[in-house]
């Protein structure tokens, strides 16, 4: 055993690496589980107790200075630039993935766009509200099923209750109380309502609402604002028609389809082969909506309309299930990076 360790001694002494691999490879032959000095220790397991006693602080000795020998290698590639580092700092970093526009802010967008041509300006106003500015300054009676908490999020009780709002109708009401005629407004935002959340339906959506107010306004003056939108927004070949309805803050009121921009009206699941498609509810303010705000019925008539965001860009990207535009799925989102 004593010649053994001498041998190692002198080879330990002439050993030289080139670069960092052959440092490690040598540290791996030196100290790793099958190494010369590990083997050395199982071998001096076998000895006597005096052959222990002589040996063993020569063994000890052998790997201090194995160890100091790797590491002294190992400085002196790096020093001499033998050890790179895992990047190379010169070089021209890689660009980060870019972000982008969520499709209903896409979509929002567009919308705003179209009606700003037509004059009307950007209003907004708080998600949280009470009911008089959600239902009673719009005519809505006290029995009303949407005051039902099965369609409405209470956040308290009372005599005027506070709650989130389940339109942006609200902001019309609040702008019609602190402005004098003309008003020409949309008003887009974030809506909620207590409903279960399907493919169709989600407890969180998306509404640009509208409200045009001045004098003479007819019912004509809004049917061609609602044809020029829907040109704008889904082509120039797109014809609309208006379905009565009832709405209690306007009076008449209408539903509005769009021709299927899929099928080109001859009929498609899309469409449930009707040919149209709805997109908004309209209407002419009822009078008690405009002097509930201060504005004189007699002298003033408008109409408003309203649409969902979120049924808007399904029909422009056939998207069939809305829960997509809530998951943040990137490989979703990424689809419309170029939008």
């Amino acid at each position: 055993m004593h010649e053994k360790i001498n041998r190692l001694l002198t080879e330990l002494d002439s050993l030289t690496a080139k670069n960092a691999g052959e440092v490690e490879a040598l540290r791996v032959g030196w100290l790793g589980k099958k190494g010369s000095i590990t083997l050395l220790f199982e071998e001096f397991r076998q000895v006597g107790a005096e052959e222990k006693r002589q040996f063993g602080p020569q063994i000890n000795r052998l790997k201090q200075a194995a160890v100091e020998k790797i590491n002294a290698l190992r400085e002196s590639m790096e020093s001499a630039g033998g050890h790179k580092p895992s990047f190379d700092a010169t070089l021209p970093g890689e660009p980060a993935p870019l972000g982008a526009r969520h499709p209903l802010s896409i979509v929002r967008s567009e919308i705003i766009d179209i009606f700003k041509t037509l004059g009307y300006t950007v209003a907004e106003g708080p998600e949280v509200e009470d009911d008089y500015h959600v239902f009673g300054a719009l005519n809505f009676p006290p029995e009303h099923p949407a005051r039902d908490m099965q369609d409405t999020f209470f956040v308290t009780a009372g005599d005027n209750p506070v709650l989130l709002r389940t339109h942006t109708s609200s902001v019309q009401v609040r702008e019609m109380e602190r402005r004098k005629p003309p008003i020409r407004i949309i008003c887009p935002g974030r809506v909620f309502r207590n409903e279960a959340i399907s493919a169709r339906a989600h407890c969180i959506f998306h509404q640009v609402e509208g409200l045009y107010i001045d004098e003479n306004v007819s019912f004509a003056d809004m049917k061609q604002s609602i044809l020029y939108f829907a040109r704008e927004f889904f082509g120039a070949g797109v014809q609309i028609r208006l379905r009565p309805s009832y709405f209690p803050f306007t009076e008449p009121s209408a539903e509005v389809d769009v021709s299927c921009n899929i099928c080109r009206g001859e009929g498609c699941n899309v469409c449930k082969h009707t040919g149209w498609l709805e997109i908004m509810g309209c209407g002419m303010v009822d009078p008690n909506v405009l002097e509930a705000s201060g504005i004189d019925s007699k002298k003033y008539t408008g109409f408003a309309f309203g649409m969902g965001i979120e049924r808007i860009a399904m029909l422009k990207w056939h998207v069939r299930d809305l829960r997509h535009y809530f998951e943040n799925d990137i490989r979703f989102l990424q689809q419309f990076a170029t939008a």
